[in-house]
């Protein structure tokens, strides 16, 4: 019996573990006690780091690897070399990293580095450290890793440094070694050029001294605000703070995936609370962009003033429509070198008109949903962080700033068909490291991952899409989804199959082209020829405008689909046999004389992402008069 007992379990680890490693629900996870000393005036730090990592995976690990990002910003890294090799190079980087001098550069060095308790063999690759285990971590253990580094922080050129372009002293992004992410696809100690992240969730505990006058936005809960002051202690409670010309922020964060901070000395710190929500904190400088007008300046000063009361309204928006927001607080931080999102976060640079500055911060805000809670693997998939927080954040600004109506999503497609008839795009499969060009990484991620959704709210119908869209998120926070957990669930929602969906749209660069070819009446009907001209087909709503102004859509779906959906709206629908994709035409009777037609439209909702929208119209009643 004993036996029998112990060979179920075996059977039962055995099968847990292949389908943990085919869906990628079990999930690492690093656990980081942090202690830093700042020496602000020369931009350096020493640190100490305990970071318990537990194996969850069924894989037995003999290596770890940790990321050196501040590595990257020395003359001769791949940051650098690609910089200045990339035929469109990002503009804040160019040569700048080439040209650092010894106290402007970047660096991570590893004094010393244990495995429970042991000194352990390590070697730094560039940005990456690599170590060899003393003892290999079995599937379900822990083991625990003890570091003293040094580090010096670079000159701000890209999201991280001291002394941005608006003059803010620390952006401390990606500043201390950070165990790689490893998931049911291995390792992945990507070199880092300036891109995107993998990260592990995990619990942090940090603590922060720097010199006294110095205000921190951070990720996480501030633990002593009475010892710090700068407006995180309670209104009337007396700040009680240690004597000594530094003060230490502790902060304390619970299961995100990286830590960020941000500093200057002429921080405003100001808070609002989101109903039902988060409390959110601001942080800017008196002066918002150091040495500017002081007219401009005093409207930069105003934007922030007003934006708590805005962020407070689309965050609100923002977690009806698309999942609860599941942290206690989000900081927006002047700092970086534009937006950049982190867990409970933002370093965003501050002199912006009050629109610039609430897209922004909105824009980054919804990083928390699809970077910080689902956590994609945004390196592999760009566009499923990207492109759908530029989906979101473009109709929680529409609310915000009461534009609903219309397509919101129209600079989407717009920048996707610019690309798409570019000659540079590539397929969205490539890995955000290797685009050829910094054009087609940005607008295949942030324009068509947007399109992507768009599109399956044309395919789905609107109200299904929402519901799955919803429903993506809460089953899958906390679990690194693929494109393949999302797909699911929109075809479990919809009823369709969708495979061919990622298969063009996302695995090729094959556009949509589908034109009116010609409209002949035949006494009391009339024949429509449509026409697939580009190679990726698509199911197609074509509406008929008659004269009397009433409105049809005659609806064809894709026969590769499986299903149609439903009707969308009080218009009057036709829904005609399936188109199959092999055949590049298709003739609509409209049993009506063409006398009684206005004009008929493929896709009047416009988000279908035709790359050649000019024959998508076709005026009859003009052709008539003619």
């Amino acid at each position: 019996m004993k036996y029998l007992l112990t060979l179920l379990l075996f059977l039962s680890m055995s099968i847990s573990g292949v389908a943990q490693q085919s869906t990628g629900y079990w999930q690492q996870s690093a656990d980081y006690t942090m202690e830093i000393d700042v020496d602000a005036k020369n931009h350096q730090y020493s640190g100490k780091q305990k970071l318990v990592y537990t194996n969850n995976s069924p894989d037995e690990l003999n290596k770890v690897y940790y990321h050196l990002y501040f590595n990257a910003f020395q003359p001769g890294s791949m940051m650098d070399v690609r910089s200045r090799n990339i035929a469109d190079p990002d503009r804040r980087v160019g040569d700048r990293i080439s040209k650092l001098s010894e106290d402007e550069i970047g660096y991570q060095r590893i004094r010393t580095l244990k495995q429970d308790g042991k000194p352990v063999k390590f070697t730094t690759e560039g940005t990456i450290l690599v170590v060899e285990l003393n003892k290999a971590i079995k599937p379900g253990k822990k083991s625990t890793f003890e570091m003293e580094w040094d580090a010096q922080v670079p000159l701000q050129i890209r999201r991280s440094g001291w002394n941005n372009a608006e003059g803010i002293e620390l952006s401390m992004s990606q500043w201390y070694p950070k165990m790689a992410e490893y998931d049911y696809m291995g390792w992945h100690p990507n070199p880092y050029i300036g891109r995107e992240f993998h990260g592990i969730w995990g619990d942090f505990d940090v603590k922060i001294s720097i010199d006294k006058d110095y205000v921190i936005g951070a990720t996480g809960i501030l633990q002593n605000p009475n010892e710090v002051g700068h407006g995180y202690e309670k209104p009337g409670s007396k700040v009680n703070r240690p004597k000594g010309d530094k003060i230490t922020y502790h902060f304390v964060a619970e299961n995100v995936i990286d830590f960020f901070w941000g500093a200057d000395p002429d921080f405003v710190h100001t808070t609002a609370q989101v109903p039902n929500g988060p409390k959110l904190h601001f942080f800017y400088q008196k002066d918002v962009v150091t040495g500017a007008d002081p007219q401009r300046n005093a409207q930069f000063k105003e934007n922030w003033e007003r934006l708590p009361e805005l962020t407070v309204k689309a965050f609100t928006y923002a977690m009806e429509k698309f999942g609860r927001y599941p942290y206690p607080q989000f900081s927006v931080v002047q700092g970086g070198d534009g937006g950049m999102e982190y867990p409970m976060g933002t370093l965003i640079t501050g002199g912006r008109s009050l629109g610039s500055l609430v897209g922004v911060t909105v824009h980054e805000f919804f990083h928390s949903w699809y970077q910080g809670v689902l956590a994609t693997n945004e390196a592999l998939y760009p566009w499923m962080d990207e492109g759908f927080t530029s989906f979101a954040s473009s109709e929680t600004m529409a609310y915000t700033f009461n534009r609903e109506g219309g397509n919101v999503h129209a600079g989407s497609y717009g920048g996707y068909i610019s690309l798409a008839k570019s000659g540079l795009e590539e397929p969205m499969t490539t890995h955000a490291d290797h685009y050829n060009t910094n054009r087609a990484y940005g607008s295949a991620s942030y324009s068509k991952g947007a399109v992507y959704l768009g599109q399956l709210s044309y395919i789905m119908g609107d109200e299904t899409f929402r519901r799955a869209f919803l429903r993506y998120f809460n089953e899958w926070k906390f679990k690194h989804p693929t494109p393949n957990d999302l797909l699911r669930i929109m075809e479990q929602e919809s009823g369709m199959i969708l495979d061919w969906y990622n298969e063009y749209f996302v695995s090729t660069t094959k556009t949509i082209d589908y034109g009116i070819r010609s409209v002949l009446g035949a006494g009391s009907s009339t024949k429509v020829e449509l026409e697939r001209i580009g190679l990726m087909p698509m199911p197609i709503d074509l509406e008929v405008e008659y004269m009397d102004g009433s409105k049809e859509i005659f609806y064809m779906p894709l026969r590769i689909m499986r299903g149609e959906k439903p009707a969308e709206n009080d218009t009057k629908r036709t829904v005609l046999e399936d188109w199959p994709w092999t055949n590049p035409t298709y003739t609509v009777e409209i049993p009506t004389s063409a006398s009684n037609i206005k004009t008929i439209t493929i896709d009047p909702t416009r988000r279908l992402a035709d790359i050649e929208p000019s024959n998508n119209t076709f005026d009859v009643e003009g052709m008539i008069k003619k």
